[in-house]
């Protein structure tokens, strides 16, 4: 039994399929959704820097004040920052991505949005996934993850592509076709 014959019928079934070649953003048909997106994603990235160090930066200061406190036995504790550090950003990134926004703080103050290449909004393991394949592909591949995001109309990252979103000047109202509902 396909998709479509569980009584959903018409195009809107079948527009998660890849085969029909139906992609909800197209930049020919409203370019306004990715006009200015690469700046804008830049900036929204210096910001969500701040958001996530302000609090890695305020637990460490912890630390070395708790080590003051207790002699020296609190700085134990520094093994513990660097992988607190990464769980709050993967923990960041997917919570952003995964809410009502489907935006990082630094997303939202852009006006950018995640979706998905069908128009579905992001959820909570895309979110993750997303930030954690941007810091390997930026470790290994730095100049490259940046410049194919200036040649390509959905102004698309190269971890976008691997994952299958792509981020909208959210500021532009276009009429788009409804994602696909997966119930």
């Amino acid at each position: 039994m396909s998709y479509s014959d569980s009584g959903n019928s018409g195009p809107q079934a079948d527009a998660w399929r890849s085969d029909r070649g139906v992609h909800a953003y197209d930049p020919s048909l409203h370019p306004e959704l990715f006009r200015g997106v690469a700046t804008r994603r830049v900036f929204a990235f210096l910001i969500d820097m701040i958001v996530i160090s302000v609090p890695i930066i305020l637990g460490y200061l912890f630390i070395a004040v708790f080590g003051v406190v207790t002699l020296g036995l609190g700085w134990m504790l520094f093994w513990l920052a660097w992988p607190a550090s990464v769980i709050w950003a993967i923990v960041y990134y997917g919570a952003c991505i995964g809410g009502p926004h489907s935006a990082t703080l630094g997303m939202r103050v852009m006006d950018l949005e995640l979706r998905t290449w069908y128009g579905a909004p992001g959820y909570f393991v895309l979110g993750a996934t997303h930030a954690v394949l941007f810091w390997v592909t930026v470790s290994f591949l730095s100049p490259l993850v940046v410049l194919v995001g200036l040649f390509n109309g959905r102004r698309r990252l190269l971890h976008d592509f691997v994952l299958g979103t792509v981020i909208i000047n959210n500021s532009v109202r276009a009429p788009l076709p409804q994602a696909a509902r997966s119930y």
